[in-house]
């Protein structure tokens, strides 16, 4: 006689955990997808402008010097330069520059030599110290020149114009070139038909012409001293300060 019997299988417990663990991960991953998913960005805008101010300058940079030529020994060549440089100094100041707006440039000290058949032959030494002066009141620039071309000066170097103090220049070309890229931002903005949303980009190119170099004419080259009867004009013009601003804008 056969008897029928029923195997009932059981999964493990362990299984039914791990199912459950790993169906609430994929919900919940789920979940978290459909709260975080990001939102499309805003639509955004990118105006330029610039603006520009001019201004006289109210320094001056100068540079001028000595050079002794060859003299048949170091010292003096050293006395003949610094001969010069004092009387350089006494007429400067006396001109109405301030010592603290003098300042050394460079010194030099060289020995000078012949060639004989390609041999060296020594023939002295020269020396050389040329000077920075600064000039805060530019009417006394060609008297300056000319004093220190009187006193012995045979080295021209050059003449720069700044202004000594632009910052309130700049702030100026700033505020302007914002104004300016607003209005076009709001243009624009219309045009499209929409309107300005926040700001969320600023950029700034300042551009400040700096001292403008010029020869200074009225002085002799590798010579000695050349006499100035008369104070030379130097005329100074005008210097531009800009300011280039980009702003974005979003749009909504």
């Amino acid at each position: 006689m056969e008897s029928n019997s029923t195997i009932n299988v059981r999964p493990p417990v362990w299984a039914l955990l791990a199912a459950v663990i790993i169906g609430g991960v994929f919900y919940l991953t789920g979940k978290n997808m459909e709260v975080t998913a990001p939102q499309q960005n805003p639509a955004t805008i990118s105006v330029f402008a610039d603006a520009k101010v001019s201004a006289a300058p109210d320094i001056a940079q100068l540079s001028f010097g000595v050079e002794t030529g060859r003299q048949p020994t170091a010292k003096a060549a050293i006395a003949l330069v610094t001969k010069n440089m004092t009387a350089i100094l006494v007429a400067v100041k006396k001109a109405g520059v301030a010592e603290k707006d003098i300042a050394t440039q460079s010194f030099w000290l060289n020995p000078v030599y012949d060639y004989n058949n390609g041999t060296q032959v020594p023939r002295g030494f020269q020396a050389n110290q040329s000077l920075s002066v600064k000039v805060r009141d530019l009417d006394i620039i060609g008297d300056v020149l000319t004093v220190a071309t009187n006193a012995g000066a045979n080295q021209a170097g050059s003449i720069g114009f700044s202004i000594d103090k632009p910052d309130d220049l700049k702030a100026q070309t700033r505020t302007m070139a914002i104004e300016k890229a607003q209005a076009k931002a709001v243009v624009l903005a219309k045009a499209l038909g929409m309107s300005l949303g926040r700001l969320t980009a600023f950029n700034e190119d300042n551009n400040y012409g700096g001292p403008v170099p010029m020869y200074a004419k009225g002085m002799g080259m590798g010579g000695g001293g050349m006499e100035a009867d008369a104070a030379m004009a130097i005329p100074a013009g005008e210097q531009d300060i800009t300011s280039n601003v980009t702003l974005t804008y979003e749009l909504r």
